[in-house]
């Protein structure tokens, strides 16, 4: 967990100061919301345990699912710019976050320019995964959408330790679809296709990427697409 959200250049001096800045650690029960859109910001929130997701309301009251978070990132971020925040996180099971106050953190900052450099790099990657996802959105077909889901999941798992190609989708098939702007139909039919030409195996909600390089030749446009039906021309048009 430490990988993604701390740097290693970090003495255990500088660890001891971090630790002392979390105000509590906080549990978090499965559908329980952590923050809500419109709420005040100005604490930080890193997972410890669990996974969570970030839901958006559009003008007609509508929700709109944004993104996936795990352990070793931040939540709360959201806040920074307009004190408020612009969305809303939601526990996808029983999870942990240790609250860190954004102002705290501001004064420390100046004394490990080590930590600065790394929370703005994790700035920089959250605005190219917002950006990478407006362009799947818009620009790719529904197989194309679900490939690029799956291989970055397993990315982010491998960046905490865990393997690249055998994990447990936390979230469900109706989450998945939501984010990916497709239907629940959509994804079964895809994630049955993938399983028949061996790309995947699937168990409930343990996954393993039985063929990455297929997976990866799919998100890249290079493996044919299915027959256009109603649910891929609408990814199509989305």
């Amino acid at each position: 967990m430490r990988s993604p959200c701390l740097p290693d250049s970090l003495s255990a001096d500088d660890l001891a100061r971090i630790e002392q800045l979390v105000a509590r650690r906080r549990r978090v029960l499965r559908e329980d919301v952590l923050y809500r859109m419109g709420d005040r910001g100005g604490t930080l929130y890193a997972i410890r345990l669990g996974h969570f997701k970030s839901l958006q309301a559009d003008r007609r009251g509508g929700q709109h699912l944004t993104g996936f978070q795990m352990a070793g990132e931040l939540l709360g971020m959201d806040a920074l710019g307009t004190g408020l925040h612009g969305s809303t996180a939601v526990a996808l099971e029983d999870s942990e976050v240790c609250e860190i106050p954004y102002a705290r953190l501001l004064e420390l900052m100046p004394r490990m320019p080590g930590l600065l450099a790394h929370f703005h790099q994790m700035l920089g990657r959250e605005i190219l995964r917002e950006q990478a996802v407006m362009i799947f959105l818009g620009n790719m077909r529904a197989d194309q959408r679900l490939a690029s889901f799956l291989l970055d999941l397993g990315e982010r798992y491998a960046m905490r330790g865990y393997s690249a190609r055998s994990f447990l989708l936390r979230m469900s098939r109706d989450d998945i679809a939501g984010y990916l702007g497709l239907t629940l139909e959509c994804i079964s039919r895809q994630l049955a296709r993938f399983r028949r030409n061996g790309w995947i195996r699937l168990d409930k909600r343990a996954i393993e990427l039985t063929d990455r390089d297929a997976l990866l030749a799919l998100a890249a446009g290079l493996q044919p697409a299915l027959p256009i039906d109603s649910d891929s021309a609408r990814a199509h048009a989305a």
